[in-house]
């Protein structure tokens, strides 16, 4: 969703330009109550839900970067996100119990 949005912003550069001259954006990955409020109006049902979403899930993650750049402000908190969350579902994942396998040699078969 924010590729789409960033997409969106060439038509409006003067807006962006007014906006990187105030040091804000206008999509933060943590935003205020008054951006959320903001942002709930211009986005759709279901944009505003995958942002929301969003939000939580990069929030550990947003203070580890401060960059001019949007794109690396948004970009590495999600890449650190993908790699921690992945690994740990990952390591969730192999210590689920597993099936025991009944291969074995039959002539040592339990009666």
């Amino acid at each position: 969703m924010f590729a789409l949005d960033e997409t969106d912003k060439g038509s409006k550069a003067q807006q962006a330009k007014l906006e990187h001259e105030l040091g804000t954006t206008a999509d933060p990955i943590a935003p205020t109550a008054e951006q959320e409020a903001a942002r709930e109006r211009s986005h759709g049902k279901v944009h505003e839900t995958i942002a929301d979403v969003n939000d939580v899930l990069l929030r550990p993650f947003v203070d580890l970067v401060n960059s001019d750049s949007a794109w690396v402000n948004h970009g590495v908190p999600a890449i650190l996100a993908l790699l921690i969350y992945g690994f740990g579902l990952g390591l969730l994942a192999n210590m689920l119990p597993k099936q025991r396998s009944h291969a074995g040699d039959w002539r040592t078969a339990d009666s």
